[in-house]
């Protein structure tokens, strides 16, 4: 059935209808405030293996997906189905990954609309790019624009870890910090419709002002006298132009580039190009005896494994070309017996739960990861790839389980380890 519309309700008839997601992908505001955190909030040795996202800007704008110019006549008025054209298409994105996929990226965007008070889109979907129609109720002669349309949010975002901090007194602490990389984010609220006159009083920054925008009011089009129907063709493209710069937007896409970092040949492994330090470490589970271990096959992945005989040096490792930034250690793990680096797969970098691999040295950041430590005389710390932002952990505590990727890392615990020296 049609709606009715006057100029002086002009912002309450405008109409919320369905989006590509289902419901639950839109983040009430309530349920992400209570799970927030901020930096230098007390953090603790579970944590060291976490993080969460840091909302460092945001932008709020209106956006029309449809629109159509429509010529309301004296005796043409009444519900009338009008078919809009696309503007823009809006898709939801976080980071390097153009999309949304693990925890880390919901998060994000649930403390998007925590902090702004909006319901957005935490789910990969996007607005429609095929053609709508819009059934209205005209009550009265007129120019009209005939859309749909939302609120598209943007902003950057970094990442809160847990680190050890000294403080004032000289003493050590374990607190949020912000930790290396950022990041952008896209998103929009739900989608409304409407119905807009030049004439009609609308508040501004709002939606349908942006859809009486694209009527171009003081144009010979909006002011012609016209059979009722659509804008003739040649001058609905004039309308599109207008919304040309809406069109051209694209979810923005993060790309990470690759940093160098200084190599020189100086110990046992300089013939790859690296620096390491003098000795061996091994990560392992705290109060277990499981440590990672490297595959004999290239192909298999690094597992928890016990310390026996028959691991050998397995389970051994180098923190090589180290360097240390706000306390937050950066390394490549060298492994002892094969001599390859630790790394996450190229083709599953984006992948939730993606099996940490070893692979020939190189200097790229797949192969580089941050360390975050507990306060002095603890071992236990956390571990970050620098290229992907995710922190590793296991499923269970298990001989043979494969050490793996979590964008925000193992809520129980088990992405914290032992860093041990040989």
């Amino acid at each position: 059935m049609g709606r009715a519309f006057t100029a002086c309700a002009a912002s309450a008839a405008v109409a919320t209808v369905g989006l590509a997601a289902s419901p639950a992908s839109a983040a009430p505001a309530e349920s992400a405030a209570t799970a927030q955190v901020k930096p230098g909030d007390v953090c603790t040795a579970a944590d060291l293996g976490t993080r969460h996202p840091y909302i460092k800007t945001t932008e709020v704008s209106p956006a029309i997906t449809h629109f159509k110019g429509w010529y309301v006549t004296e005796g043409t008025s009444g519900s009338q189905n009008v078919t809009t054209s696309v503007q823009t298409t809006i898709s939801v994105s976080v980071g390097l990954n153009g999309n949304v996929q693990g925890s880390f990226a919901v998060e994000t965007l649930g403390t998007v609309g925590a902090s702004l008070g909006l319901n957005v889109q935490v789910n990969y979907t996007s607005t429609s790019s095929e053609s709508n129609s819009v059934t209205w109720n005209f009550q009265r002669p007129g120019y009209y624009g005939v859309y749909k349309g939302t609120k598209k949010v943007t902003g950057t975002y970094g990442s809160l870890n847990c680190n050890r901090v000294q403080q004032g007194d000289g003493n050590w602490a374990l607190k949020w910090v912000e930790g290396p990389g950022s990041g952008s984010f896209t998103t929009y609220t739900a989608l409304e419709e409407g119905a807009v006159r030049c004439q009609d009083k609308v508040p501004a920054n709002s939606i349908m002002a942006k859809a009486q925008e694209l009527l171009d009011c003081g144009s010979a089009t909006a002011t012609a006298q016209h059979e009722a129907g659509p804008v003739p063709s040649a001058k609905a493209d004039a309308a599109k132009k207008t919304a040309a710069r809406d069109a051209a937007e694209k979810a923005v896409a993060e790309k990470a580039v690759a940093k160098k970092t200084a190599g020189s040949a100086a110990v046992a492994r300089s013939a790859q190009g690296l620096t390491c330090d003098p000795g061996f470490y091994k990560i392992g589970v705290p109060g277990r005896s499981l440590y990672w271990t490297a595959p004999l096959l290239a192909a298999d992945g690094v597992r928890l494994r016990p310390s026996t005989i028959f691991s050998g040096d397995l389970d051994q490792w180098s923190l090589c070309n180290k360097v240390e930034h706000n306390g937050v250690i950066e390394a490549t793990l060298v492994n002892h017996r094969s001599q390859w680096c630790l790394t996450v797969p190229e083709e599953n970098a984006a992948t939730e739960r993606a099996v940490l691999q070893t692979a020939q040295c190189a200097e790229d950041d797949l192969q580089r990861f941050y360390i975050y430590r507990d306060v002095p005389g603890s071992s236990q710390i956390g571990v970050q790839n620098k290229y992907t932002g995710s922190m590793m952990g296991h499923d269970r505590y298990a001989d043979g389980e494969f050490i793996r990727q979590y964008s925000s890392g193992r809520p129980d615990g088990t992405g914290t380890y032992t860093l041990t020296g040989v």
